[in-house]
């Protein structure tokens, strides 16, 4: 520990750092108080930070990447920072700092207060705040001092440097409370434009998501400004975009992005394409692994990023709202965690996909559905990234080429509430002859339990349904005599239907034996196609049929299972339905056994 801590801190910065006579470029300050700020219900951590430089001191704002120092007690009362970058900004004139990057310098140990330190308040005059960032590549850009400003139109951006921007806010600093503000982003993610008809009238809207190195933020443009701005904002574009412009409270179900508020542009609101397009970050991600989707709530909106496995054909769907059709196309994606997961991708990136398979894919703002099990759902406000240049890419393709393009994975497939390996609630592994011996499904509770087992036969006959085109519907339906097939539930005709699983297996173990039924998502899986695949091969080549039906035979699986009372023909009987299905990942299954022998301290 150094004798003398004191000596160390940079007295004067902070005045210094305001007036732009800074020659400091890292200040070192010490941390006279930490506090929480009150936030939305849901909203990032946000802490509220006093340093002091022995004459000065100033109240500071963490950036929430910086909230981690707090969160492992590095950073508390007493101990001694370097400033690594920051912006400085006036608001109602008082003078604080939002801290992108610091430096805790534990070699100085913690003390009390050194010094007298007076508060840093601005003068009377000062109502232009000063902006001044550090170690940040020009991202900010520096001192100048902002030229007037008229109050123009958006109707077309201009090409505007960081010279002519002294007021640079980070987007973390934004609220309703925030005046005459310019923050420089990148447009990450550009919507379609939309339109809506209600009793009220009928518009018109598109919205942006914003990147700077402190957050992201949502913006929106209705009517007038949609046609004003649509066309400026490019994707991956850097801009500086100036009040007057709302900012609101974020309407959580229409953004996925981790900010409590929200900008809505308005008829005076300024936005210019930056001159300068580098130093602000492309994208910032916030990874969930495959295998730990079963631990995320449903309708979560998360980040992934896998290796694309398969890629599935466009697909049509009528809304039932609506009576509209949306083209959708899903994907499997499989990471080093051993799990694959089926996602969803809808509109123009289903007819337009084209990337090739094992290629690396990162998803930003993809919702977690447990429909058919956890699966995921490319929200339109999300975005994905071929081959990003990052380290979890890098990772992923060296898994992948050293062993992955060979492993077997377990799928999220209709896991539902048996989720096993995967989290939640882990079901007891029952043999067949278990299964029957403990009469599981025999009391009025569901019974739950996983069991290793080969399927010996698939029923062939009644495989597969003829079921509704509309979304989420899957009702079955029946063929007037005009060829069509009808819907009773949603009352609609469709030229031909889309057959799903509904499949009886007899798997076997060496205690004995179950019938299982399966719907469509573990059907698939089984026959290693979809139903209208198979129900025309069925049709057209009974042989090749019959092959398939032979193929997907004598494997071994891992069932998830549920088994509950039902009643056929007025007579009782249990029914063992699949809830979710891999296959038997051998070197797991080793590792499980490995384990239930050290249970029994065998020497």
């Amino acid at each position: 520990m150094a004798h003398d801590p004191a000596s160390h801190i940079d007295q004067g910065s902070l005045s210094a750092i305001f007036e732009g006579t800074n020659t400091i470029t890292q200040p070192v300050l010490q941390c006279v108080q930490v506090k929480p700020i009150a936030g939305q219900q849901g909203g990032p951590e946000r802490y509220r930070v006093v340093f002091s430089d022995i004459s000065n001191f100033v109240q500071s704002m963490l950036a929430s990447q910086v909230n981690h120092h707090v969160h492992d007690g590095r950073l508390r009362k007493g101990v001694f920072v370097r400033l690594k970058s920051f912006q400085t900004n006036v608001v109602k004139n008082k003078k604080i700092i939002i801290v992108l990057d610091l430096e805790v310098l534990e070699h100085l140990g913690e003390s009390e207060k050194i010094g007298s330190p007076q508060a840093l308040d601005s003068k009377t005059e000062d109502v232009q705040p000063q902006s001044t960032t550090i170690q940040t590549g020009g991202f900010y850009g520096n001192n100048a001092q902002a030229p007037q400003q008229q109050s123009i139109p958006q109707r077309a951006a201009t090409h505007s440097s960081s010279t002519s921007h002294a007021n640079i806010y980070p987007i973390e600093a934004l609220s309703p409370y925030a005046h005459k503000w310019t923050i420089k982003a990148r447009c990450t993610n550009k919507s379609d434009i939309k339109t809506w008809h209600n009793k009220n009238g009928e518009g018109k809207l598109f919205s942006v998501n914003l990147l700077d190195e402190s957050g992201e933020i949502r913006g929106t443009g209705f009517n007038d400004q949609c046609d004003a701005l649509y066309d400026v904002f490019q994707e991956g574009g850097v801009y500086y975009i100036t009040s007057p412009c709302r900012v609101q409270m974020a309407k959580k179900q229409f953004t996925n992005l981790n900010n409590d508020y929200e900008l809505t542009f308005e008829r005076d609101t300024l936005v210019e394409k930056a001159e300068e397009q580098n130093g602000v970050p492309q994208v910032r991600f916030n990874f969930t692994s495959i295998g730990d989707l079963q631990s995320v709530e449903k309708d979560t909106t998360i980040d992934t990023i896998g290796v694309l496995k398969e890629v599935g054909e466009t697909s049509q769907i009528v809304s039932k709202t609506t009576s509209k059709p949306y083209d959708k196309r899903e994907l499997t994606l499989v990471d080093n965690s051993n799990f694959s997961v089926r996602l969803t991708i809808w509109g123009n990136a289903a007819t337009t996909f084209d990337v090739a398979p094992e290629s690396i894919i990162a998803f930003k703002g993809v919702k977690v559905s447990d429909f058919g099990g956890r699966s995921l759902s490319l929200l339109s406000s999300g975005s994905m990234t071929v081959d990003p240049d990052i380290n979890e890419a890098h990772k992923l393709k060296g898994w992948y080429d050293a062993q992955g393009r060979t492993d077997t994975f377990l799928s999220h497939a209709n896991a539902g509430a048996s989720v096993g390996a995967a989290g939640g609630r882990m079901d007891p592994i029952k043999t067949c002859q278990q299964v029957k011996d403990e009469n599981l499904g025999m009391s009025e509770a569901t019974d739950y339990f996983t069991t290793r087992a080969s399927i010996v036969f698939i029923r062939a006959e009644n495989f597969a349904y003829p079921a509704c085109l509309s979304a989420d519907c899957n009702k079955k339906v029946v063929q007037d005599n005009d060829g069509q097939w009808r819907c009773e539930k949603c009352d609609r005709a469709h030229p031909k239907p889309e057959y799903r699983y509904i499949m009886s297996v007899n798997a076997s173990d060496h205690t004995g034996q179950l019938w299982l039924n399966c719907f469509d998502d573990v059907g698939r899986q089984i026959m290693g196609m979809s139903a209208d695949e198979l129900m025309e091969m069925t049709e057209n080549d009974k042989k090749a049929s019959e092959n398939v039906f032979q193929d997907a035979s004598c494997k071994a699986w891992v069932f998830k299972c549920r088994a509950k009372m039902d009643n056929f023909q007025d007579q009782q009987r249990v029914r063992y339905q699949v809830s979710a299905a891999s296959p038997l990942n051998y070197s797991a299954e080793c590792t499980r056994l490995a384990e239930m022998i050290k249970m029994y301290s065998m020497e």
